[in-house]
């Protein structure tokens, strides 16, 4: 095992032993690790111009490509901080992170899906007193402001300059902070250390088997904490990157068959999206050696559909655990490969806090998952009392909860904010939800609560249908009725194309709550025919 997991000298190391060695490739063309740190240093040289040093946060506003990867090991050369953004926030939310973040530069795309950023920062630029220049990714003609720098011939202004170094990288130290999508409750600045990063991955990366070999691809964006993590460890590997700006369903077939693919990222429903796509067809598939599904509830019989073209494992994580805290394993049986998400990663250790009491319990215990280990946050920035809030005893309360069996493998059955209180009954959505799941006109649900005088809330049943099916919410409800306990019966059905998602994959269950809620009085008649 590695004595340090400082970001910076980690890469500088692979480049000097295996500088021809491919780091990405990104639209047929190849970059090396020689060649990225080479860009990476005459990028850090071009930071360290602009005042950015130990512990300055430098905001990343890019799809997945390799300026994201050169900015965030220039980051790591100077001691700085990356906070990736997401390139879809709105003006309003953008604003709120870079003045909470206190951000002195952004790397930026000029145009994406259509959007062109520059007016946007350039507004920013004028209201935000920390930040104070802007590096654009792009063609565009940046010479009308002396803050504004085209990324390309600024790292070519730059080669070959020393830059001013930290004493000692220190593997404690920031090397991101991450914000929550914000699916239940406004966005919080997590901050994660290299070690808790770059150790994480690595360990994730030893039950995946993942050599200098593999040619990875991650489905999730940078900004979301598993596409960072997929781009770290690939960094740790010495692995390649196979890279598409954001997610496409045709265009990560093309991919997989087209680079030979052999490790495969992402949430469920972009494994889902895979297979609805006319263009998937196992024989594509063919380079896969294996993959990761995380980042949401993952369905059991997705799960048995996958494996049939990819053996993929199913790992559970948050932001704030670095990610990785569970994951099953090869040697696993078929139902605990199903049906769980594994056990912890070494070192990690995971028990269930009591819901009344708070009592930490072990093995054989219901309750809301704890995680204790290095990949522990160090905090929400800026925000000591809600950092206190959510540990106990050195545990990140998790906000999931779970049941952890003899054997420390852990089933997560939901959000303790989702749980949907009715007539008394705890319910939890992830299980009315994976019930559900196995109608054969079900493509999709979602199982939230929807406030109600009388029984203080109803079970509405989000469904997506398969294509073509014909369906009511009368057939949802008599399947319901025979595969599970009367007070789990959804009370309202609810159809739509397509259900709102964050960037990263989930469903942004707020914003479905809200829409039901305006269709629903708090008096909504109990068990009316949808």
């Amino acid at each position: 095992m590695r004595t340090t997991w400082s970001l910076a000298p980690l890469v500088e190391e692979r480049a000097r032993e295996h500088p021809e060695r491919t780091l990405a490739v990104v639209a047929g063309r190849s970059w090396t690790y020689g060649e990225v740190d080479g860009r990476a240093s005459a990028l850090a040289a071009a930071l360290s111009e602009f005042g950015v040093g130990i512990g300055d946060r430098l905001a990343v506003n890019v799809p997945n490509a390799v300026e994201w990867i050169i900015a965030l090991l220039a980051a790591a050369k100077l001691g700085a901080v990356v906070v990736p953004i997401n390139p879809r926030l709105n003006i309003h939310e953008l604003r709120f992170q870079l003045r909470h973040a206190e951000a002195s530069a952004v790397i930026t795309v000029d145009t994406h899906d259509g959007i062109d950023y520059l007016p946007v920062f350039e507004e920013l630029l004028g209201e935000l007193p920390d930040l104070q220049y802007i590096i654009t990714v792009g063609e565009q003609d940046t010479w009308y402001d002396d803050r504004v720098f085209q990324f390309d011939r600024l790292i070519d202004a730059h080669r070959d300059r020393v830059f001013p170094r930290p004493a000692a990288y220190d593997d404690e130290a920031d090397l991101a902070v991450l914000y929550t999508s914000g699916t239940m409750g406004k966005p919080k600045g997590v901050r994660l250390s290299h070690r808790a990063v770059l150790e994480n991955a690595a360990h994730t990366g030893d039950v995946l088997g993942v050599t200098a070999d593999d040619r990875l691809l991650p489905m999730v964006p940078f900004f979301n904490i598993m596409g960072f993590s997929v781009m770290a460890g690939s960094l740790v590997t010495g692995s390649t990157l196979v890279l598409q700006p954001s997610f496409e369903a045709v265009a990560s077939l093309r991919l997989i068959e087209q680079e030979r693919v052999t490790v495969l990222y992402g949430v469920p429903t972009m494994f889902h999206l895979l297979m609805r796509d006319d263009a998937f067809h196992p024989k594509r598939m063919q380079s896969l050696r294996t993959g990761v599904m995380a980042g949401s509830a993952v369905a059991d019989d997705l799960v048995k559909r996958v494996r049939k073209w990819c053996d993929v494992l199913v790992a559970y994580g948050l932001t704030e655990t670095g990610p990785t805290v569970t994951i099953t394993r090869f040697d696993d049986d078929d139902e605990r490969r199903v049906g769980t998400v594994g056990r912890a990663l070494p070192g990690v250790e995971v028990m269930a806090a009591d819901l009344m009491t708070g009592a930490l319990h072990g093995p054989e215990a219901v309750g809301e998952i704890a995680v204790r280990g290095p990949g522990l946050m160090h905090g929400y920035l800026r925000m000591p009392s809600e950092t206190a809030n959510v540990h106990t005893e050195g545990f990140f309360l998790t906000g999931d909860l779970g049941i952890i069996d003899e054997d420390g493998y852990v089933k997560i059955i939901g959000r303790r904010q989702e749980t949907i209180s009715r007539g008394g009954h705890q319910i939890y959505p992830g299980e009315v939800e994976d019930r559900l799941r196995s109608h054969p006109a079900v493509d999709d649900v979602c199982v939230i609560g929807v406030p109600n005088d009388v029984m203080g809330e109803l079970i509405c049943a989000c469904v997506v249908p398969i294509e073509g099916a014909v369906i009511t919410g009368r057939d949802i409800k008599l399947f319901a009725q025979d595969t599970m306990a009367v007070y789990k019966v959804p009370d309202i059905v609810r159809f739509f194309d397509a259900f709102p998602l964050t960037g990263s994959g989930k469903v942004r269950r707020k914003e479905l709550s809200r829409a039901i809620a305006l269709e629903h009085t708090a008096s909504y008649p109990i068990g009316h025919a949808q």
